[in-house]
């Protein structure tokens, strides 16, 4: 056997399903159900305590800003600290402020609260995501990140209507203690993962003063922006678009999405580790992109579960390939800090989103997709000039 063989067939035998991946993915399915079945009930808990749409916004809007503030502490502390550490942190106040949500009485406690959530979910995530990228062989990273993404898009599948089903049968107090325990075994199950220990040296190293990004996860990073701008207008819109346009089946767009979500994970992130990022992106952003078009047009339910299944499959592809992109750069002592900055620009283009999306419904819903259809043509023309780019610098 020459030497070529023999290193694609040692490639081939890497392992991904490890006994700490799959832990990982355990746990990292754990806390992202707990988290779905809370996203489409607190509004509706905002409602009972008496609060507008207006209040709605804010409470659901804190979450996210407060996640993103806090991730690039989590990307220095996943150096310093460790793995472990980070992550058993997040998910404990994790645990403990959703766990909180069963005893609040007042919209003000609610939203200290979700400050608190936040952090710890800013925290969680960017630790889990590291965690994986350790564990998961170099030469598989795309299709390593890929499954390990899998895990919370099957609790996306399952979360949102359970939480909701839930809600219609027992209280919300005994609601948010089920989401908290939900949180609980994804605790236990991450202390029994065997962390990468912190490299003295490498952890000790001068960071610049500011330091709340990695400067090899921007290029990715901004293109996940761009990409993610346009789930803030499907996620707070998308249903009250349907009622106007008396289009039905607006449940089962959500289930639709995931799965196609979850089915293209299964082969993009091969496609990712064996030909690179030009074979991805390009194709799953222009699923996006047509998604975005159908949903501006929306005349009835098969354009809507249309644009559910390529908005999945165009999501699915890219998100695995963009994160894999944004972590294969950097330094070894600097992969959570890229995973923070990748995550960071996730959550800062779905805030922008719906704040911006929220301005732009006075001119009809139609208009918020059309803008997201343009975010995408800009993200597009952003990724050309980077592989433009690129080729310039190499010769």
């Amino acid at each position: 056997m020459d030497s070529l063989s023999r290193a694609q067939t040692e490639v081939q035998q890497e392992k991904i399903w490890s006994r700490d991946f799959v832990i990982i993915c355990l746990a990292n399915f754990f806390v992202f159900l707990g988290f779905q079945m809370t996203l489409p009930t607190i509004p509706l808990f905002v409602k009972e305590l008496g609060g507008s749409d207006q209040l709605i916004g804010f409470v659901v809007g804190i979450f996210t800003f407060s996640a993103l503030l806090f991730r690039p502490y989590a990307g220095h502390a996943l150096e310093s600290k460790g793995r472990g550490f980070v992550y058993l942190l997040g998910l404990s106040i994790f645990v403990l402020s959703v766990g909180g949500f069963a005893f609040v009485a007042s919209i003000v406690f609610l939203f200290i609260l979700r400050i608190i959530q936040g952090i710890g979910w800013g925290f969680s995530t960017t630790a889990g995501g590291t965690i994986a990228t350790d564990i998961i062989p170099a030469s598989r990273r795309g299709e390593g990140l890929g499954y390990f993404g899998l895990s919370g898009n099957i609790a996306l599948a399952l979360g949102p209507s359970l939480g909701l089903t839930l809600a219609g049968i027992i209280s919300f107090k005994q609601l948010f203690l089920i989401c908290a325990a939900l949180g609980l075994i994804s605790f236990v199950l991450a202390s029994k993962i065997k962390y990468k220990k912190v490299n003295e040296s490498e952890a000790k190293v001068t960071h610049v003063k500011f330091d709340i990004f990695e400067k090899t996860a921007l290029q990715p990073s901004m293109l996940v922006f761009f990409i993610t701008v346009t789930f803030g207008g499907i996620a707070t819109f998308l249903p009250l678009y349907a009622i106007e346009k008396g289009v039905t089946g607006i449940h089962y767009y959500f289930l639709i999405y995931a799965l196609f979500l979850m089915l293209s994970r299964t082969f993009a992130g091969k496609i990712y580790d064996k030909k690179g990022h030009l074979y991805v992106f390009p194709p799953g952003a222009a699923l996006i992109f047509i998604a975005m078009l159908l949903l501006a047009w929306l005349p009835n339910t098969p354009i809507l579960l249309l644009a559910a299944t390529l908005y999945g499959l165009g999501f699915g592809i890219v998100q695995p390939a963009l994160q894999a992109w944004s972590v294969e750069k950097a330094p070894s002592n600097r992969k959570g800090m890229a995973n923070a900055t990748f995550f960071s620009f996730f959550d800062l283009g779905i805030g922008i989103g719906a704040m911006l999306f929220g301005q732009l419904a006075v001119f009809g819903y139609h208009s918020i997709y059309i803008t997201s259809a343009g975010s995408i043509f800009l993200c597009l023309l952003l990724y050309g000039g980077l592989v433009w780019r690129a080729k310039r610098q190499i010769q």
